[in-house]
């Protein structure tokens, strides 16, 4: 197991600061649906932001109800945690250096997205540095992280199309073109790609210290 000990209040609390960003925010969204549950739901879960702040908040839940004999389990491992880092992370610097500004959002809106771009990014990482063990990590897992991002790229291409909307300016074919659009979906993936790097060495090195 990768988990150092007493992480279990950590994530108990982490788990709901989570849940509750993204029931705030699914609850915004709605009220500028006026109310449409399925309309609400399909853009909700086109946004990287939102699949990854569910894919963190699985993980404190799963790991609030974690046992010592499920030392195997996908989220005991540092691979797994450490991916998820990297992810989570990736939303707060593209939302923070790209993004803010783009909409101004007021009140809950503005609440929801400090919590979902900010407040959960910097508990992740918390998280990752004081209770993952990083002495398992390879560089060679670098790779095999970037498959969730690429899917959601191949899945927002396909989306783009059949509809014509984009949930990120920058991927926006209808606005930047194909060939823009892809140099900018390569250039995230290869931040991804530099961060998984990254984050790796630095584990590496400090499970050495």
């Amino acid at each position: 197991m990768d988990l150092k000990e007493n992480f279990r209040p950590f994530v108990i609390c982490a788990a709901i600061l989570v849940w509750f960003s993204l029931g705030l925010q699914f609850g915004v969204s709605l009220a500028l649906s006026g109310g449409d549950y399925p309309a609400t739901i399909k853009v909700f879960l086109s946004y990287f932001t939102i699949t990854t702040n569910i894919i963190v908040a699985i993980c404190f839940t799963r790991l609030s109800f974690f046992k010592r004999d499920q030392s195997n389990h996908l989220f005991s491992k540092a691979s797994t945690l450490t991916a998820i880092t990297v992810y989570i992370v990736v939303v707060g610097l593209i939302y923070n250096v790209m993004l803010r500004g783009l909409i101004l959002p007021t009140g809950w809106a503005r609440a929801a997205d400090e919590l979902l771009h900010v407040v959960s990014p910097l508990v992740f990482l918390l998280f990752w540095i004081f209770f993952v063990k990083k002495a398992s990590l390879l560089y060679k897992q670098a790779i095999t992280w970037l498959i969730y991002p690429l899917l959601y790229v191949v899945f927002v291409v396909i989306r783009g199309y059949l509809i014509n909307k984009y949930p990120y300016p920058f991927i926006d074919v209808a606005q930047l073109g194909y060939p823009k659009a892809i140099l900018n979906a390569i250039i995230v993936i290869f931040i991804f790609w530099l961060l998984s790097l990254l984050f790796i060495f630095i584990g590496k090195k400090t499970a050495k210290a």
